[in-house]
């Protein structure tokens, strides 16, 4: 009797296999997706409540809080591109069913780093609204992007979750804590993109390698280490960002600044807020300055920015700082207002 030739048994089967249960629901028995029939399911009350956050530049923030965008009212446009979203999520993710939403809602909260996006779905039915409201969420804070990208091409849509949902026989979900989207997502890292110093005060700074923070004393090296309030300055690379116009070549150092970040809105940070910055630890003193009469950006362009989006520091932990390391916000509240410098008008 001739051999059977057997061919090998198809992928899908085998994940099939190694599912037990209703593990996976949306998998059939070959182990590819399927739409799973939802038709003997109770119909119950189901809310469900998603969170995103999008983070720009401080000057693009400020856009939004004016309505100076060239597209128009950027959150008045992103909310109805939420509802209309999560009203059409059934045909944008392949195995979601056509559910009739009974509300929508997408709020907005304008922080010191970018803008919170929440929504809020609810239906009466067999299944439940959370991809509606991620849904809801990713469109606005797309949305959000498009209605501002002529202005900041390096906007990104982060932290997209699920905060809650109720209703269903799988029970409730509440993300651990139980916070909304604007008292969690507020960036509260920044990125270091140059550290610098410099021998005189009242000149610019140079990049360097690395910088060695003294306890006490502020930059090993640097003319404005000594024992004050102002031992090492931070500049958020936003800031001069908004100044290229007038000074394509600025560099990192111009604003004689020891350490320029990125992602963080800076002179948001109470004074008293405690920072890490690469292996060191540092405490904000003062919020912006008085410009010197002297300041060579200022007698250029008219303006300096480390007025107005600057900090300073104390060292209360040596250590070491490169471009490419992380300052993180390790105490204190980012507040979405502005705070006032120490230094009355000098922001």
């Amino acid at each position: 009797m001739a051999e059977k030739n057997v061919g090998p048994a198809e992928p899908g089967a085998a994940v099939a296999a190694s599912i037990k249960g209703d593990d996976l629901t949306h998998v059939n028995e070959q182990g590819r997706a399927r739409m799973v029939d939802v038709g003997a399911k109770p119909r119950t009350a189901r809310r469900a409540v998603a969170a995103g956050f999008v983070r720009m530049a401080p000057s693009t923030v400020e856009l939004v809080r004016t309505g100076g965008a060239k597209k128009g009212d950027v959150l008045g446009v992103a909310q109805v591109a939420g509802i209309m979203a999560a009203k059409r999520c059934w045909e944008l993710v392949p195995m979601c069913h056509q559910v009739a939403l009974t509300g929508v809602d997408v709020r907005f909260s304008v922080e010191a780093g970018g803008v919170a996006v929440e929504a809020e779905c609810r239906c009466t039915g067999e299944t439940g609204v959370e991809m509606e409201a991620l849904t809801a969420v990713s469109v606005a804070g797309l949305t959000i992007y498009d209605m501002l990208k002529a202005h900041q091409r390096d906007m990104v849509i982060e932290e997209v979750r699920l905060l809650e949902k109720s209703g269903g026989a799988s029970g409730d979900f509440h993300l651990t804590g139980g916070q909304s989207l604007c008292h969690v997502m507020r960036p509260r890292v920044a990125t270091v993109e140059a550290v610098c110093v410099s021998e005189r005060k009242g000149t610019r700074k140079h990049p360097v390698d690395e910088i060695e923070l003294v306890p006490g004393r502020g930059v090993a090296g640097d003319a404005h280490a000594g024992n004050w309030h102002r031992q090492v300055s931070l500049l958020p690379a936003e800031a001069v960002d908004t100044m290229r116009d007038m000074l394509p070549e600025l560099a990192p150092g111009d604003f004689a600044e020891n350490i320029l970040t990125r992602g963080l809105d800076l002179k948001a940070l109470p004074v008293g807020t405690v920072l890490s910055a690469g292996t060191a630890e540092l405490v904000v003193t003062q919020i912006g300055k008085t410009c010197h009469n002297d300041c060579e950006i200022s007698r250029l362009t008219g303006k300096c920015v480390m007025p107005r989006e600057g900090i300073f520091c104390v060292v209360t932990r040596g250590g070491v700082v490169r471009a490419g390391d992380q300052v993180k916000v390790m105490t204190g509240d980012v507040p979405s207002g502005d705070v006032s410098s120490s230094e009355g008008g000098a922001r």
